[in-house]
This record gives structure tokens, sequence and C-alpha cells, in this order.
């Protein structure tokens, strides 16, 4: 196969595997991430609670309840970590499941810590939880992605843009070049 071609069909691949996750309403991503975040959330809401998990509800000393919507698992933001992950050419196979795997593990990590300090906010009565919610949620989400992102390309020593680099290419590629 000639390297144009490979690289069309990588390149196909990738995005189609995007497409195709985007088409199944995410729940990949709650399905695999929603039990991993209720149950090390409880876990480590053990040390300070005692705590109890019934489906997608952690029950702390027999009568306080945290329900963990799809929100709370911010499935969309794995999708997002997915997209850029995904939309950078020239990554041979096994970097690219290790940037995926830091990505995630990254993002995980931090949701839950953010999910044990607004429960301790909540839980201890402190009046500004529904600020410290909404900062978490609109800002805290969208620096968290981004800097996990900026964190994977130093790590990782990417030099590609995302999606501008496959554009550059397909231009090079068609018949619409001035």
């Amino acid at each position: 196969m000639k390297k144009s071609h490979k690289e069309l069909f990588h390149l196909a691949i990738r995005y189609l595997i995007l497409i195709l996750v985007s088409f199944s309403g995410l729940w990949i991503f709650y399905f695999i991430f929603s039990p991993i975040t209720i149950y090390l959330t409880a876990f480590l809401l053990k040390i300070f609670f005692q705590t109890l998990v019934i489906g997608d509800l952690v029950i702390l000393k027999n009568h306080f309840l945290i329900q963990m919507i799809n929100a709370c698992v911010a499935g969309s933001a794995y999708y997002l970590l997915l997209i850029l992950n995904l939309s950078v050419p020239d990554i041979n196979i096994k970097k690219r499941i290790k940037m995926i795997l830091f990505a995630f593990g990254s993002f995980l990590i931090v949701n839950i810590l953010r999910i044990i300090i607004l429960t301790m906010i909540f839980f201890y009565g402190i009046s500004w939880f529904a600020l410290a919610h909404e900062i978490f949620w609109y800002v805290g989400s969208i620096v968290l992605v981004v800097g996990i992102w900026f964190a994977e390309v130093k790590l990782f020593k990417i030099k590609q843009i995302p999606f501008y680099t496959d554009i550059k290419f397909l231009y090079k590629k068609s018949n619409l070049k001035c």
C-alpha cells in the first residue's frame, strides 16, 4: 500500500471511530466510567463517612445521598479527550493507546477529587456550594480538559495540530490547489 493510501486509510479509521462513538450517544463512556467513578468515589469517601452504594447513589451516614448522574461522570469530557487524541495523525497505535489511557486516567482522578471536594462542601453546609459547583462544572471542566491535552502534548511530544494537520494533508492530496 502506498504511503498516501495508508495515511488516508488511517485518517478514515480515526474519524470513523469518532463518528461511531458519537452516534452511540456516548453510552460507552458512561458504561465504562460510571461504575468506576461511583465506586472509587464511595471508596475514598469511606475515609470520612460510613458509605453505601446502591445503583447510582452513594449514601453517607445512612441519610445523606449523592446521586451520580451522567453529568457527574462527564462522558462528554472523555469524548472530547478522545477527539483530541484521534484527530492527530502520525502516531503509532501503542503511543496512541498510552495517550488515551493517560488522558482518561488523569480526568478520572481529578473528576473523583472534584466530586469528593463538592461532597465535603455540601455535607458540612458551606453556603457557597452552588457557586463552587458551578465554577467546578463550567470553568473547571474546560480548564481540566485543556490542561490534560497540553500535558499530553508536552509529555508525548506531539508536534501535529488536531484536525488542522489532517485538513492540510487532505488539501495537499486534493484537486483544490490554487
